[in-house]
C-alpha cells in the first residue's frame, strides 16, 4: 500500500516479489506513463501485508481497494466481486447458489474465491456427488420437474417427485457442506481414482476433465483459502498481545507497544526509528524519526539511551502527543536493553516494561533474573513483535537512505565553480533541497545566493541533471 504525506492510501498492488515490483517504479530514468509518474511523485511511504498464497492476495487487494478507493487504482474501482457459494440451510429443500455478495443473512457461505470456474466446478460436483437439486423453485414439485433435466441424467435425488425423504435429503446436504468445509477429503480421492482409471483406458479427455475438477475441489476446500479480513487480523493481534503478556509476565496485555531500531552506516548518519502498535497493530500516527545528536560513530546502546531520553525526558515534545508505552521493545540484545532501562530509571519511569528482541532466533531478552523467552514460531505473540520490529527496521532504513541520498545530491553543488559553502547554504535555505533548486529558474537562483548569471545557469543544469528534472 502506497501512502501520501497525509497517510492516505493512494495505491494498492500485489506481487510475489515486492522488492522488485516497488523498485521498478523508482528506477532512475524510468519512462513511466503520466498516471504512474504522478503516483511516484506523490508516494511518501509504504506499508505491506504478507499473505499465504495468490488467491488470498487477490482477495485482500480487492478488499482494500473497495474499502479505501485509492486514487491511482482507477482500473479496479468498479464493482467487481468474487463468487461465493451460498447454502441456505433453513430452506425446506436447501440448495447451493453462486452469489457475489456475502450477506449476514443466516445462510452459510463458502468463499468468496477469485476463480469463478473453481466455484462453478465445486457447485456442479457437490450437486452430482450428493444428489442436491439445482432448480431454483422455492419448493420443488411436479410442475418444476417438467422443466428439469437433472433427474433425467440421474444427478438429482428428485425431491420434487418424492423419491427421497426430507431427512435423507437434509443428511446429504449436510454432507455436501462438510465436504466444502474440507472435512470430507475422501470425495476428492474418488475423483482422482476415476481420473487414473480414465487415463488407464486411454480416455484422456475425461481424465483431463476429472483432473481439473480435482484441482478445483482442492482449492475450494483448503481451510486457509478464506481471505484474511481486517477483522480477522485484529482478532489475531488481540490474541497475540494476550499471548505476549502471558509469556513475559505482564499484568495485562500491552495495548501500546513501542519498538526502537538504530541504523547507521559505519558510524555515519546515525539515526533511530520509533514505531508504535496499538492493540497489536501498527499505528503510523505515532511513528517518529531521530537523528542521533549526542555523539558520532557507531554505539547502539548509547543511541538507544538518547532515544529514550528524547522520547520521555522533561524536554520531550513527543510525550504529550503520544500514548505512554505499556511495553518498550529494543531491537537488539541485552546491551541496548540495559541502556534503555538505565534512562527509564533515571527519569523515574522504571515501571515501563521493557524487553530486547535479539535477531538470532527471535529471542525475547528479559535481563531481570528470569530466563529469556523463545516464543513458538507459529505463535501470534511472535507475529506481533516481529512485525513491529520489521516495521521499525524498515522505517529506520528509509530515513537513513533519504539522508544519504539528500547529502549526495546536495554535494553536487560543490562541483560548480563559484559556489562556496556560504552560497550553497543560501541556496538550500531558500529552496530547501536540490530538488527545490531544480524547480526554480536561473534568475531566482542568482537572486537567492548573489550569483552571476552564468554560474546560476550552471547550478540549475547540475541540479536538474542530478534530480532527473527536465527543463520546463
Amino acid at each position: 500500500m502506497m501512502r501520501d504525506r497525509r497517510g492516505a492510501i493512494i495505491y494498492v498492488g500485489k506481487a510475489k516479489n515486492l522488492r522488485r515490483r516497488v523498485s521498478s517504479y523508482f528506477r532512475p530514468g524510468a519512462r513511466h506513463p503520466p498516471k504512474v509518474r504522478s503516483m511516484v511523485d506523490t508516494v511518501w511511504d509504504f506499508e505491506f501485508v504478507t499473505v499465504r498464497n495468490e488467491a488470498e492476495s487477490l482477495l485482500t487487494e480487492a478488499s482494500l481497494i473497495k474499502k479505501h478507493k485509492p486514487h491511482f487504482n482507477v482500473l479496479m474501482r468498479d464493482d467487481k466481486r468474487y463468487l461465493a457459494l451460498r447454502a441456505d440451510q433453513s430452506a425446506p429443500w436447501p440448495r447451493f447458489e453462486c452469489v457475489r455478495i456475502v450477506r449476514d443473512d443466516g445462510a452459510r457461505h463458502f468463499g468468496p474465491f477469485p476463480s469463478s470456474p473453481v466455484v462453478r466446478a465445486a457447485k456442479d460436483f457437490v450437486e452430482r456427488r450428493y444428489g442436491i437439486r439445482s432448480c431454483t423453485a422455492a419448493v420443488p414439485d411436479a410442475e418444476a420437474h417438467k422443466h428439469c433435466m437433472a433427474d433425467t441424467v440421474r444427478t438429482c435425488s428428485a425431491p420434487c417427485l418424492g423419491r427421497i425423504t426430507p431427512e435423507e435429503y437434509r443428511r446429504r446436504f449436510d454432507e455436501a457442506c462438510m465436504f466444502l468445509a474440507g472435512k470430507r477429503p475422501e470425495a476428492i480421492s474418488e475423483v482422482e481414482e476415476k481420473m487414473r482409471e480414465a487415463a488407464g483406458r486411454g480416455d484422456f479427455e475425461t481424465a483431463a476433465r476429472l483432473r481439473d475438477t480435482a484441482s478445483a475441489l482442492k482449492e475450494i476446500t483448503k481451510a486457509h483459502f478464506v481471505r484474511k479480513t481486517p477483522e480477522m487480523r485484529r482478532d489475531d493481534a488481540i490474541g497475540g498481545i494476550r499471548e505476549l503478556a502471558e509469556a513475559i509476565g505482564l499484568a495485562a496485555p500491552p495495548r501500546t507497544i513501542e519498538c526502537v531500531d538504530i541504523s547507521n552506516l559505519f558510524g555515519t548518519y546515525n539515526v533511530a526509528s520509533l514505531v508504535v502498535a496499538r492493540d497489536g497493530l501498527p499505528d503510523r500516527r505515532f511513528y517518529r524519526h531521530f537523528r542521533i545528536m549526542g555523539f558520532e560513530g557507531a554505539d547502539d546502546p548509547r543511541a538507544m539511551a538518547e532515544v529514550v531520553r528524547r522520547r520521555y525526558g522533561p524536554e520531550s515534545t513527543i510525550a504529550a502527543k503520544s500514548p505512554r508505552a505499556d511495553l518498550y521493545i529494543c531491537d537488539g540484545g541485552v546491551t541496548q536493553l540495559r541502556a534503555a532501562r538505565a534512562v527509564f530509571a533515571e527519569l523515574g519511569i522504571g515501571d515501563i516494561p521493557s524487553v530486547g528482541l535479539a535477531k538470532q532466533q527471535e529471542l525475547v531478552v528479559l535481563d531481570d533474573g528470569r530466563p529469556d523467552v523463545l516464543l513458538p514460531r507459529d505463535s501470534q505473540a511472535l507475529m506481533v513483535i516481529t512485525r513491529l520490529r520489521d516495521e521499525a527496521h524498515r522505517f529506520a532504513i528509509t530515513y537513513h537512505r533519504s539522508l544519504r541520498e539528500r547529502a549526495i545530491r546536495e554535494s553536487a553543488l560543490d562541483e560548480v565553480r563559484g559556489v562556496g559553502e556560504a552560497k550553497k547554504a543560501k541556496l538550500l535555505r531558500r529552496f530547501g533541497t536540490l530538488a527545490g533548486v531544480a524547480r526554480a529558474d536561473a534568475a531566482e537562483i542568482a537572486a537567492a545566493a548573489g550569483l552571476a548569471e552564468d554560474v546560476a545557469e550552471e547550478v540549475l543544469r547540475v541540479a536538474r541533471a542530478v534530480t532527473g528534472r527536465s527543463r520546463r
